[in-house]
């Protein structure tokens, strides 16, 4: 059951800091955002309460122009409660959830909340990895929110299980958004490689791109 309003200030939750940013992967890539980030175990936390984190959103999107807010670091589907509290009546901007995709079930009751979800891999997941995030997508796609994976390719990863990404990721949403960032420096012309894979990837679901890497990290 919910929580009632006057136990609401205790809900809290460790973020790493509340920086302002550029987005650098994605769909989004190169939108100014708000960042909502999640403390790892080894960064330093600040700890703030759902309304403490509603206040503080509510005043730095009224001191600057954002195109929106990114929720991202840690597992911040571990602390979807908070976030729905959190998000409740927060600035008037578009809200990013930026995760791994593992969390379907705890993902279903936030989406109200979210524009975007984007899902961030590495290529090389497992197959059970893999029908998680299929079904996190499905489950944006059922709600009419906008939702992409951005592929930043593993070392190990080969082009065949690249493809075997995008083939998942069509038969759970044919509305997606799939973003390749090459690894290494590829600001000019890509190379033939990733050429040849947007060609195979494309003939199989309608909306692949692949986007040189950005430098901004936040």
């Amino acid at each position: 059951m919910s929580p009632s309003r006057a136990k609401l200030p205790s809900m809290s939750a460790a973020l790493a800091g509340l920086p302002a940013g550029v987005q650098p992967r994605g769909p989004w890539m190169g939108r100014r955002q708000l960042f909502v980030r999640f403390a790892s175990e080894a960064e330093t936390a600040t700890i703030f309460t759902a309304d403490a984190l509603r206040g503080e959103l509510t005043r730095l999107a009224t001191r600057s122009a954002y195109h929106s807010i990114a929720i991202a670091g840690g597992d911040p589907l571990a602390e979807t409660e908070f976030l729905c509290v959190a998000l409740k009546e927060a600035p008037s901007l578009p809200v990013m959830l930026d995760h791994d995709g593992q969390r379907p079930e705890a993902l279903e009751s936030l989406l109200g909340a979210l524009a975007m979800v984007q899902v961030t891999l590495r290529g090389s997941e497992a197959d059970a990895a893999l029908e998680r995030i299929g079904d996190s997508l499905a489950r944006a796609a059922g709600k009419g929110v906008l939702h992409a994976v951005v592929i930043e390719p593993a070392d190990a990863a080969s082009d065949a299980q690249l493809l075997r990404v995008v083939e998942r990721v069509h038969s759970a949403s044919q509305d997606a958004a799939v973003v390749l960032h090459p690894p290494g420096e590829h600001a000019g012309v890509p190379d033939r490689r990733w050429l040849v894979w947007l060609e195979r990837a494309a003939a199989v679901h309608p909306d692949v791109r692949i986007l040189p890497v950005a430098g901004w990290r936040t």
